[in-house]
This record gives structure tokens, C-alpha cells and sequence, in this order.
């Protein structure tokens, strides 16, 4: 869909009860003003951040026909959750929770935000995430996370999630430095069982004060999960690749909106063509970046 006057309605907060959470869940819903059986993309943001960030990606997807439900964490600064409230040491997994709440949520959405009613296509369902929220799109597309003896945990894929797009994903947890393997011990993840399809972005720069390794950590989901994923490599990109989580935002260390504008062309065409089988959106997307040596990136698939 082009984004040709294309009126966008977004709606906040959209709350959803949330029993035993401590605070309902409140959401952004973000959509075409016209059109039906729209597809989904329910987008987990970085640490810290809330419903209200990442509008460069939300907006651009929302004007291009998706319907894009933000939710906010516990861990978001606008909730101020302390350090010793008894929730914090399970927020990976009320985070994880929040995505599924939402799935489960989606004809409240539709009766709650104006104009929205009997529009979406509940068969057409994608996650996406940054950072922290990218490792837990992860989780409902088939990650698990390890135990201290390595066993993987509990699997919380689910079937409703057709495919992903995963934006600075942490790596594997043995690579994690001291103070991350005390403080974020369920950064241990395994991709063996990630079978849905999704789109990997990582950035050559991106060094983390959270891995003994690389930038080439953001890159262990697309290495070591199974086929039908793609990875997009962006150059000199560090963690906010570019300035994903908005315009002139403070802890973007490598503005650039070229870079942005590549990821919003190429997330665009993989989400198309991942939830409309035979959409060739992503495929003349492919090809023209090997076509062209784009100067912003490389995209490699399996």
C-alpha cells in the first residue's frame, strides 16, 4: 500500500486488564484510517522506553496499511518501578506476557479505538522489538531462555505469530560480561528452536557493555537459529541504528536518516511479504540491494 495520503488514527492509552500484573496494560494503536483486514505488528520496545517511542518505524508501517500496537513495559521510565518492587526480577517475563496479553486483547483494541472495529486480520499477525523488546519478540517466535544449567525453559512461542522483525538483538548468554550475567541472568538465550520466519538487523558498530564480545553478538539469531531468516547488516550503525526510537532523541549516538529511511523501505517489504504469501515486496527489496551494493548495508538470507 502506498503511503499516498494515507490518514493515520492512533489512539492512547488503550488500557487492557492485566490481573496479577500490579498495573493494566496500556497501549498505543496506531492504524490506516480506511481500509480492512488489516495485518498486526504488535512492536516491544527497548529498556525504558513506553508505548509513546519508535514512532520513525509505527508511523511509517501504520501509513503503509498495519495496524501497530505498542505496548508499554514495566520497565518504562513512565511507570518508575523501583528497583526493589517484587516484580522487577520476573519483568522479562511480564514483558513477554504484555505481547501475548495484547494478542489476546485485540477485539478489546478493536472496540476501544475509534474507527477500528471488524478491521483487522487476526490470521496476519507479526512481532517486532528493539533491544531488550527484540529479545522479547524473540521468545514468541520460538526462543527460549536457558537456566543456569543450560536446559532450555519454558517454550512461549506462539502459533498466532507468523513471522518477526528483530532489531538489535542481544546474543547468546555465555558471552555476557560479569555484570550482566548478575544482574540479567535471563539473557541466556537459545535460538535452536526459532523457527518463525524473521528479519535480523544489526549494526557493525553496535558494541555492547553488556557482551565480552562484538557487534557480531547482535548477529547469533540469525547464526544459530533455524532457516527462513534474513539478516540485514547496517554499516557504521550502532545500537539505535540510525535513530529508530525517534527524531533527535538523546540516546541516539548515530543519527542518520538515510539509515533509518533503508530500515523503514526494508522492514516495510519483509512484513508484506511475510504475511501475504505471494507478495514479492521483499524479493525486488533483495534484489536490489545486491543489485545496487547499497552503501547502508547488506542483506544476507537462509
Amino acid at each position: 500500500m502506498s503511503a499516498a495520503n494515507i490518514t493515520v488514527i492512533s489512539a492512547k492509552p488503550v488500557v487492557l486488564p492485566a490481573p496479577g500484573r500490579g498495573t493494566d496494560l496500556q497501549v498505543r494503536v496506531s492504524a490506516p484510517a480506511t481500509g480492512g483486514d488489516l495485518p498486526v505488528v504488535v512492536f516491544s520496545h527497548g529498556f525504558g522506553w513506553s508505548m509513546d517511542g519508535y514512532a520513525p518505524l509505527a508511523d511509517f508501517w501504520a501509513e503503509r496499511g498495519f495496524v501497530v500496537v505498542q505496548p508499554t513495559h514495566l520497565d518504562s521510565r513512565t511507570l518508575d518501578l523501583a528497583a526493589e518492587d517484587p516484580r522487577t526480577p520476573r519483568i522479562w517475563r511480564y514483558r513477554i506476557e504484555d505481547l501475548t496479553r495484547v494478542l489476546d486483547g485485540l477485539d478489546t483494541l478493536e472496540a476501544t479505538v475509534p474507527g477500528l472495529r471488524g478491521r483487522l486480520d487476526r490470521d496476519r499477525v507479526a512481532v517486532a522489538g528493539h533491544s531488550w523488546g527484540a529479545q522479547t519478540a524473540s521468545v514468541l517466535l520460538g526462543a527460549r531462555v536457558l537456566d543456569s544449567g543450560g536446559v532450555p525453559g519454558e517454550d512461549m512461542s506462539d502459533p498466532r505469530v507468523k513471522a518477526g522483525v528483530l532489531l538489535s538483538l542481544p546474543g547468546l548468554g555465555e558471552d555476557l560480561t560479569p555484570f550482566a550475567a548478575q544482574h540479567f541472568p535471563f539473557m541466556k538465550p537459545s535460538f535452536d528452536t526459532m523457527a518463525a520466519p524473521a528479519l535480523i538487523v544489526a549494526g557493525d558498530h553496535d558494541q555492547s557493555h553488556l557482551s565480552t564480545r562484538g557487534p557480531d553478538w547482535f548477529t547469533d539469531s540469525y547464526v544459530y537459529s533455524p532457516g527462513n531468516k534474513s539478516l540485514l547488516t547496517l554499516f557504521d550503525a550502532e545500537h539505535s541504528l540510525g535513530g529508530v526510537a525517534g527524531h533527535q532523541v538523546a540516546e541516539t549516538t548515530d543519527e542518520n536518516p538515510a539509515r533509518v529511511g533503508l530500515l523503514q523501505q526494508l522492514t516495510t517489504a519483509y512484513l508484506r511479504s511475510a504475511l501475504f504469501p505471494g507478495d514479492t515486496s521483499w524479493k525486488s527489496a533483495a534484489t536490489a540491494m545486491e543489485t545496487d551494493l547499497n552503501p547502508l548495508g547488506k542483506l544476507q538470507s537462509k
